[in-house]
């Protein structure tokens, strides 16, 4: 697995608020800081500065960003606060002194609080898919989808073919005895997937529901750590072959950084019943100084090259359903035809009440 792919894997929420006020900046261009166009606009014409604020596992090609460049005349410079969650934190705490003109990387688990806050302008791209427009986060046209996934549990074919235990496919079967002491999964108030797989358990169980299914899980040993690494690579049996645990939370496209070199089937696979989507999105930061950069970069964001790009250096499917994906993911790495999904105003209204209740119940 590739440095690129761990990165893009491995998001977690374990920066604290220091961490995250110490803003990590760099210019991707030459030359002096520029600033914005004679005009104010930071247009081409005049070239400029463009910054843009994303989550600790943004990456894309260099040469795609060179181009943009050069394309544009803007000059990119990239702010990192830290995952989705800290990433609108950041974004409302500094709302009077914005970070940035543009922001990529906010989730639907934390859309609907960006767009309640007041930190986003609307701007809807021309360039935006028809296969997009089902991400929508709502209707304001504040955030413009740019690519998706699935978060799900993951299990070692290796380790349940030479157990002989059957291999389990929906959540219910994680509460049964033969499942006992074999499933690891990250905390959602540390880690995004923790969060994505918990909000997996409200939209299966309901709010009636998922509190008990949780109970279920703790009695039949489910072990519980703080980031994506420790889990993946620490913890479970696959991938690496270091752990005990054959049941992992990670992603649908993990089995396909799993192949061989050389080819083959990969050592691991996703139960694609027990999978959260998750979208992210760009935005118009309020309050930028380049409003013209700032669409520009987006609509560079839905461009086939850099919709071609992300499966590649992100490990997330692009929104543009007519890009062709990579070998190794059409094989190994489809998405839930049904993954379990709760609406992003739904999440904003609870999602601290929810963490606060599964951690009573599951670390408590």
């Amino acid at each position: 697995m590739t440095s690129t792919t761990r990165r893009r894997l491995a998001r977690t929420t374990a920066a604290t608020a220091a961490a995250a006020l110490a803003l990590a900046g760099c210019s991707l261009g030459g030359g002096d800081d520029g600033g914005a166009a004679a005009d104010g606009t930071g247009s081409s014409t005049g070239g400029g500065r463009l910054t843009v604020v994303t989550h600790d596992s943004f990456h894309l090609s260099q040469d795609l960003l060179d181009q943009f460049e050069a394309d544009t005349g803007y000059q990119l410079e990239m702010v990192a606060p830290g995952d989705g969650g800290a990433l609108v934190n950041q974004l409302i705490l500094t709302a009077d002194s914005p970070l940035g003109d543009v922001v990529y990387g906010i989730d639907n688990s934390f859309a609907a609080r960006a767009i309640d806050a007041g930190v986003l302008e609307p701007y809807t791209s021309e360039k935006l898919p028809a296969s997009a427009e089902q991400y929508a986060a709502d209707d304001s046209g504040s955030l413009t989808p740019v690519d998706m996934g699935d978060v799900c549990l993951n299990v070692d074919h290796r380790w349940f073919a030479e157990k002989g235990v059957p291999e389990p496919t929906t959540l219910e079967d994680l509460t049964e005895p033969a499942y006992k002491d074999l499933l690891v999964v990250t905390n959602p108030a540390t880690s995004s997937p923790g969060l994505s797989f918990l909000l997996a358990t409200v939209g299966a169980f309901g709010e009636d529901g998922w509190q008990q299914y949780w109970k279920d899980l703790k009695a039949n040993g489910v072990k519980v750590v703080e980031g994506w690494s420790d889990a993946y690579y620490v913890d479970f049996s696959g991938s690496e072959g270091a752990g005990p645990r054959p049941i992992v939370l990670s992603y649908a496209s993990s089995p396909a950084a799993e192949v061989p070199e050389g080819g083959g089937e990969p050592r691991t696979g996703a139960m694609l019943d027990t999978c959260f989507r998750q979208v992210e999105y760009a935005g118009v930061i309020a309050g930028g100084q380049n409003e013209a950069g700032a669409h520009a970069f987006i609509d560079f964001l839905l461009s086939p090259e850099v919709q071609a790009d992300i499966p590649g250096q992100m490990y997330m499917y692009p929104v543009d359903d007519t890009v062709e994906l990579p070998a190794a993911w059409a094989e190994h790495a489809p998405l839930a035809e049904h993954p379990f999904t709760v609406d992003p105003a739904t999440i904003n209204a609870h999602r601290e009440d929810w963490i606060a209740t599964w951690s009573d119940i599951v670390t408590g």
